[in-house]
């Protein structure tokens, strides 16, 4: 698991000064049976280096079946996918960036769930970013821990979480990224969630290092077939 492993590897020794962002995102989930579903993705983000782009596109799961375990553990959670042991989503990601040439992006993603003590969820996502522009090729393989655990405030269930990525980058030959997130889940109703969020990112691709931290904000839209089983 490199995202523990390279926790501490990209010291911010000799950093420039850090940039403050802030990053929207808006995901519509679509169940279309049970073990299939379709997302559509928008958001601002900063990641590996890059500057400040846009990421438009959509992807398509595909699950294994829930696990008694984890559909315990994610009892009040809107995202079904979390009760699934495993979770394969392939995407597409259209990536405007100012100045320079867009990006093409294919997104393929393998995410494994498992139950810990205490109703913690360990979620493990594997993501590659295979860029094409200009007729030219890079990728980024993206290693991401999280731990979460939904609490009762009486009949209200958000679930606070920790989470850590490591990015290798093929343009440096190296894991150049560790990012840190503190957030929170909210729900609010039956199909919407804001995911709150605090990212501390250190990227040391090339000199200076380069440190962001950033608050996030995420809309996550759940909707399902009216067919659809779990």
């Amino acid at each position: 698991m490199p995202a523990l492993l390279l926790l501490f590897c990209c010291s911010p020794a000799s950093a420039q000064s850090p940039v403050t962002e802030f990053f929207p995102e808006i995901d519509a989930y679509f169940k279309l049976n049970s073990n299939l579903r379709f997302v559509f993705q928008a958001k601002n983000t900063r990641e590996g280096g890059d500057p400040t782009q846009v990421e438009i596109g959509p992807s398509i799961e595909f699950y294994l079946k829930p696990l008694l375990k984890l559909k315990k553990v994610t009892t009040f959670d809107l995202d079904d996918a979390k009760s699934r042991p495993l979770v394969l989503a392939i995407g597409y990601r259209y990536v405007p960036s100012p100045g320079k040439p867009t990006v093409n992006r294919l997104e393929p993603v393998l995410t494994f769930h498992f139950p810990l003590v205490a109703q913690i969820l360990l979620s493990d996502r594997n993501r590659a970013d295979l860029d094409w522009s200009s007729g030219n090729f890079t990728w980024r393989y993206r290693n991401r821990l999280t731990l979460e655990r939904r609490i009762t405030i009486r009949s209200y269930y958000p679930a606070p979480y920790v989470s850590a990525e490591a990015f290798y980058e093929s343009r440096y030959s190296k894991w150049s990224t560790t990012a840190l997130y503190v957030g929170c889940l909210f729900p609010v109703g039956k199909h919407i969630e804001l995911d709150s969020y605090y990212e501390h990112e250190n990227n040391t691709g090339k000199p200076p290092n380069q440190i962001i931290n950033a608050a996030g904000l995420i809309l996550n839209l759940h909707f399902s077939s009216p067919t659809t089983k779990n």
